[in-house]
C-alpha cells in the first residue's frame, strides 16, 4: 500500500488490478489500520477518477452478500432511490420518503442505507421510527420485494468486511479528510437496482457518479445536487435550480440545469425542510403521507418522486410523475403503502 501512496502523491490513477489488491489490503485484519488511512487519504487527495470508482465499487460488490431474488422480481424495474449524505443541511428524511411513495405507485423499491452518520436521522432510523422492517435478512429482504415491492437492504447485514475498514474511516475522519467510502454507498447496493436516483453534495460529484453508475450496468440513473444558496442539497432543490447528469444505457449520457418554472413550487427556505431525530422525521413523513402537510416539505418529496417515477419509467418526464406522486399521496395509497409495510413485521 506505501508502493500506492506513492503512485497517488504522484498524481498516477490506480489500475484494475492495482486497485484489486488495494480493496483485498483494506479487508484484511493483519494490515496496519494507519496504513489504510494513509492509502485512503492519498487516494482522496488525489482525487478519485471514474474508473478508480467503478473498480473499487465491483470489487466491494463482489464480497457483498447478495438477496436471492426469484426470477419474476428480478426481471421487475428495481429502483433505488438515496443521497450519498454529506450535505450536512439537516433535512428530514426526502429519499425515504420518496421510497415509500415510489412503492406506493407500483415501483420495486429496493432501498439500501444505513443509520445515521452525518445527520440525526438516516434512512434506517426513521424506517424504524416509522415500524418497517430494516434488519432484514438476505432471505427475508428479497421475500419482502416480491409480495410487498419493497425491502431495506440494511448495508452493515449485507456488507460485512467493511468492518475492517471503520477503524481507518475514522483516523481519516479525524484528519478531516472524506474518503472514497462517503460516495461508494449508493454504488453497492447488492439487490444491484437496475434504476437508480442518486444525490450527492457537491456538483462536480454528478457526472463522474452518474458515469460510474452506468458503467456498472444500471439501465436508467440519475444523478443530482440541487443549491440552497451557497451550499448543495444531496436531492433535487426546491430552493434553487439541480445540477443532473443522468443516461439511459443504451441512450447515451447528458448534463444538464434543472430549473424549477414549470413546477407548482411554493415559496420556502432551508427551515422549511428541516428535520431533527428519528421520531420527529417520523412524525413528518406521517404527516406527508396523510396529506396533512402540503407545505413546502411536500412539494420536495413530490419534486424528487417525480424524478424517481421517471427514472423507473413509471412517467414520461419530472413533471408528469410530479403528479403521479401527488395522487398517490391524495388517494390514500402512501398511506396504505406505510401500514402494509409497518404491519409485515
Amino acid at each position: 500500500m506505501h508502493e500506492f501512496d506513492q503512485q497517488l502523491a504522484a498524481g498516477v490513477p490506480l489500475a484494475d488490478d492495482q486497485i484489486a489488491q488495494a480493496v483485498a489490503q483494506l479487508l484484511d485484519p493483519g494490515v496496519a489500520d494507519t496504513a489504510k488511512a494513509d492509502f485512503l487519504c492519498a487516494l482522496a487527495r488525489k482525487g478519485e477518477t471514474a474508473p478508480e470508482i467503478t473498480a473499487f465499487a465491483r470489487e466491494l460488490r463482489a464480497k457483498s452478500i447478495t438477496p436471492p431474488l426469484d426470477a419474476a422480481t428480478r426481471a421487475r424495474e428495481i429502483l433505488d432511490v438515496c443521497g450519498t449524505g454529506g450535505d450536512r443541511l439537516n433535512t428530514f428524511n426526502i429519499s425515504t420518503t420518496v421510497a415509500i411513495v415510489c412503492a406506493a405507485g407500483g415501483v420495486t423499491v429496493a432501498k439500501h442505507g444505513n443509520r445515521a452518520v452525518t445527520s440525526k436521522s438516516g434512512s434506517a432510523d426513521v424506517l424504524e421510527a416509522l415500524g418497517i422492517p430494516v434488519e432484514l435478512s438476505p432471505e427475508a429482504a428479497a421475500a419482502s420485494l416480491r409480495d410487498h415491492g419493497f425491502a431495506f437492504l440494511f448495508a452493515p447485514h449485507f456488507h460485512p468486511t467493511f468492518q475492517q475498514v471503520k477503524v481507518a474511516r475514522q483516523i481519516c475522519a479525524g484528519r478531516g479528510q472524506r474518503t472514497i467510502f462517503n460516495f461508494l454507498g449508493p454504488l453497492l447496493n447488492p439487490a444491484q437496482p437496475t434504476a437508480q436516483l442518486v444525490g450527492v453534495p457537491r456538483p462536480e460529484l454528478t457526472e463522474t457518479l452518474a458515469r460510474v453508475i452506468q458503467a456498472l450496468g444500471v439501465r436508467r440513473g440519475m444523478v443530482v445536487t440541487g443549491r440552497v444558496g451557497d451550499a448543495w442539497l444531496d436531492e433535487l432543490s426546491t430552493l434553487g435550480d439541480s445540477v443532473v447528469a443522468e443516461f439511459y444505457q443504451d441512450r447515451g449520457f447528458a448534463t444538464s440545469v434543472f430549473e424549477l418554472e414549470h413546477y407548482p413550487v411554493q415559496p420556502a427556505a432551508l427551515a422549511d425542510l428541516a428535520g431533527g431525530d428519528c421520531q420527529t422525521n417520523a412524525e413528518i413523513v406521517r404527516r406527508l403521507l396523510r396529506n396533512e402537510d402540503t407545505g413546502p416539505r411536500r412539494d420536495a418529496v413530490l419534486l424528487n418522486a417525480g424524478a424517481a417515477l421517471f427514472v423507473a419509467g413509471r412517467s414520461r418526464s419530472v413533471l408528469e410523475g410530479w403528479e403521479l406522486a401527488a395522487e398517490i399521496i391524495a388517494d390514500g395509497r402512501a398511506l396504505g403503502k406505510l401500514r402494509e409495510l409497518s404491519a409485515a413485521q
